[in-house]
């Protein structure tokens, strides 16, 4: 009984020590009621990205009588559903993409260094905890913030660096950077 009290006391601290640092940001807290037989109770539900700020981002959203236990809850889901995303020069992304959820459609576009984020509220959050610098998206389509969050992460988990693609291609990264021949490059 000691021993496996002593492994899971181990194992929790092994656990904080991986774990990095994450930034929270509250995108959204809905006030929401239920009409009951005595009047109205009232909850709240809350959106929250989280992410390290170096290439990991997760969204989660809690429901609670009272705002700190949403926002608890939802940082916690957040922490669970984080995906990796690679950066270009830890600054931008590596292509143009688009993602869709529902009736929410964005489109996220690449930037020279100094662009800064070019962005909407819901899309900024992402980009902001996910350590881009430099981006250019637009939300076209449902201003809903739980769908833009949705719609950013799907257009996010499509995104391939050269090396992804290099290896499953069985190439190297070179190859894949190269430009065609009939190119030419401009100064």
């Amino acid at each position: 009984m000691a021993e496996r009290e002593n492994r899971r006391e181990r194992r929790g601290d092994d656990r904080r020590e991986e774990t990095p640092e994450f930034a929270d940001r509250l995108v959204a807290i809905n006030r929401v009621s239920k009409t009951v037989k005595g009047g109205k109770r009232f909850g709240f539900a809350a959106l929250v990205v989280v992410g390290d700020q170096r290439g990991r981002v997760g969204f989660g959203k809690g429901k609670a009588k009272e705002v700190p236990e949403a926002v608890r809850k939802a940082t916690e889901q957040a922490k669970r559903s984080m995906i990796r995303v690679q950066l270009k020069d830890a600054r931008t992304l590596h292509h143009d993409m688009e993602g869709r959820h529902g009736a929410g459609k964005v489109v996220m576009r690449t930037a020279v260094p100094g662009t800064g984020i070019i962005a909407g509220g819901p899309m900024r959050a992402v980009f902001e905890m996910l350590g881009i610098q430099d981006v250019v998206a637009k939300s076209i389509g449902s201003q809903n913030p739980y769908n833009m969050i949705r719609a950013t992460f799907e257009g996010l988990k499509k995104e391939a660096s050269p090396r992804s693609v290099a290896s499953r291609r069985g190439k190297k990264v070179a190859e894949i950077l190269k430009k065609p021949e009939g190119e030419t490059v401009e100064a």
